[in-house]
Order: structure tokens, then sequence, then C-alpha cells
């Protein structure tokens, strides 16, 4: 890669720094099978004295949490424990029998949502973000509360009317927190246990998990109170002690170096170093496309994009108004985290920072000067 570009990288985001736009940031790139770039900068907070940024500091990495949750349920898969054609229902009871909504009341599903469903966010489910009569069902039913189990979160959800029959549309929404649920209860163990157990483990991510030990918490990115731009309040999730809601949507803590690791496994096929965890097969299934025709909801997938198991999947180099190759995969999280892996350049590339407003400046703008280096 360019080193003059990969400066140039480094720059943009000390300007960034130097304005007051984000305390710090910790930027990855590998291309090749070689690290070339892991850079630290800025604070790992706004505070007076935060210590610096440092290349293992932790970040909440919210939705980045939904690959690494999507593999533990294709190792499964692998394993006979599960099927994707299997509805949600033969796991947790309180998906049978579903509605869709309409304003006479709602009327059954067509079909029944599956995990298939659930991993590719086609299940007919929601985040809530709008005021619609299903957003005030779930905020009425408190889905998503910290003070909620997985399996608490699967009672209160299961029973309410869905936004439209699964299979028919792609909407982000508490799907993957729900195949955490499914993942306990195939395991009979808490979604931290099982994600330990199956992926971070044996891939050696000591940093990754759903809190921050307190011998750890020094290390702990945060953001400013109110953001630079809006002046709205920032509350990123308290990971200082064991949730309850170990969400599988968007509940982990890592850093750079520990989320190289996973992508590493991605780019290889399934295999970090030795240490095998899925077939080249299952991860080629994985970083497909699996919405073919079915249409898009919103504006968070951009054009010439579909989605595969977990994570985004460019379809084509054009279209997007952001540079990238036709099978290139990612996702992001809402604290401002982004992750992409390209494998016909052979490169993935992470951001992390903790500036929630930022999160789509940073979606648009960390691949343009990550290929500018090519």
């Amino acid at each position: 890669m360019h080193p003059p570009a990969l400066s140039h990288l480094q720059a943009v985001l000390q300007d960034h720094i130097a304005r007051g736009l984000l305390p710090g940031a910790v930027a990855l790139i590998e291309h090749r099978g070689q690290r070339v770039l892991h850079a630290a900068l800025g604070a790992q907070g706004p505070a007076a004295g935060a210590p610096p940024m440092a290349r293992d500091t932790v970040f909440r990495i919210y939705s980045m949490t939904k690959p690494i949750v999507s593999l533990a349920v294709l190792m499964l898969m692998e394993q006979g424990r599960l099927q994707l054609a299997h509805p949600v229902s033969r796991y947790l009871g309180g998906f049978a029998g579903q509605s869709v909504y309409t304003p006479e009341g709602g009327r059954p599903v067509k079909r029944e949502a599956t995990l298939h469903d659930l991993l590719r966010h086609t299940a007919g489910l929601s985040y809530a973000w709008d005021e619609t009569p299903v957003a005030q069902a779930y905020r009425v039913a408190r889905v998503g509360s910290r003070q909620h189990s997985n399996q608490q979160l699967a009672q209160a959800l299961g029973p309410l009317p869905l936004l439209r029959d699964p299979g028919t549309a792609w909407e982000y929404s508490r799907a993957t927190d729900v195949l955490g649920a499914v993942l306990e209860v195939i395991e009979g163990q808490p979604l931290g246990a099982v994600l330990q157990r199956l992926i971070l483990q044996p891939l050696g991510m000591e940093d990754t998990g759903f809190a921050v030990p307190e011998a750890q918490q020094h290390r702990l990115a945060e953001p400013f109170a109110k953001d630079p731009a809006t002046g709205a309040a920032v509350n990123l999730i308290d990971v200082s002690r064991p949730p309850v809601f170990e969400s599988g949507g968007g509940g982990l803590v890592s850093t750079a170096g520990d989320y190289a690791r996973f992508l590493q496994l991605m780019l290889g096929g399934g295999q970090r170093e030795g240490v095998r965890l899925v077939s080249r097969a299952t991860l080629a299934f994985m970083t497909a496309d699996h919405l073919g025709s079915i249409p898009v909801a919103g504006d968070i997938l951009p054009p010439g994009h579909g989605f595969g198991l977990g994570v985004s999947v460019r379809r084509e180099p054009g279209l997007a108004a952001r540079p990238g190759s036709a099978g290139q995969y990612g996702w992001s999280g809402l604290g401002g985290t982004v992750f992409f892996v390209d494998p016909a350049e052979a490169l993935f590339a992470v951001l992390l920072t903790q500036a929630p407003g930022l999160l789509n400046h940073w979606i648009e703008l960390y691949p343009a000067l990550v290929y500018a280096a090519l």
C-alpha cells in the first residue's frame, strides 16, 4: 500500500480530533496478510488528563457484535444443532402464531419467520426507531430494555405484531438479539459464555465481551458528553459490570486488535493461524447476498448492496457513493465503529471511535481513505 496515502489517512483523523469532533480513534488495516496500519490517535476520552488513545483501547462496538453472533449460529448449523430453514418458534415458543400489523388489528402471517430470516433481517421485526403503531407496541413491551435478559426480550417480542410478512422485505431490526436467545436455548448457557467457547477464546480475543473487567476499565474509550455538532446528549451503554441483557445485536466491547483476529478468520475462509472454526464453504455462504430481489426498507443499505448473514454485501463496484469491490462485506456500530473486508483485494480495515454522531460520516469517508492507499 502507498505510505503517503496511509499518512494522509492518519492526518485526516488527527484533523477531526484537533477540531474537537471526536476525542480519539484507532485505525487498523491489513492487506495481503500484512498489517500496514495500526494507529492510535488522540485521547481515550474528553476529560482533562484522559490517557492517550492506545492501540489496545477498548471500545463499545455495538452492531459489530452481529457478525460474531451470526457466525456462532452458522457454526451450530455445521454441527447439525440447528437448520436455518427451521421456524424461530421451534426454539422460542413465543414466536408461534405471529401476526402482521394492519390498521384493522392484524392478520396471520403467510409463513413463519425462520432462522434464515433472522440472519438476513427479513423476519418482519423492527428496531422501533419511528412512531408507527408497531414501534409503540415495542416501547410499551420495553423491548430492548437493559433490564431484560435475552429470554425475556424474546418473550416480550414474540407476541408483538410484525411490520410485514417474513421474507418480503429487509428491515434492520432486533433479529440478532433474538438469535442470541436461540443460541442460549440450544446451548443451555448465557450468550456470553457461548460466544467465549465457540469464537472468542479459540481466536484469542481476550478483550472482547459484554463488560470490561474492573482492572481494565482504565482502557475504555469514552465519548463527549454532548455531540459537538448537535449538542445532543451522548449516552452509550454501561459496560462497567456484567449486564442482564447480553445483546447479540449490539452489546460487545472489543479492541481493534481483537476484532482483527475475527476478520483474519473471515478473510482466511474460516481459519486463522491453524485454528478452523467454520468451513470455507460456510464462510462463502455467510458473505453471499441473501436478498436478491427482496426490497430494502429505509436507507441503511446503500445502492448496489445486499445483505448476507450478519453483514452487508456489495453486489457491484458502482452505484454506491463510496469505493469498494464486488463481494466486499462489512458493517458498523452505533457508537462510531466501522469495518469492511474486501476479498478481491485481500484487504480488511477497522476504525474505532466513540462518536455516534459521526458514524455515517465515517461509513463514507473511511473506505475512501483506505482505498486511496491501494
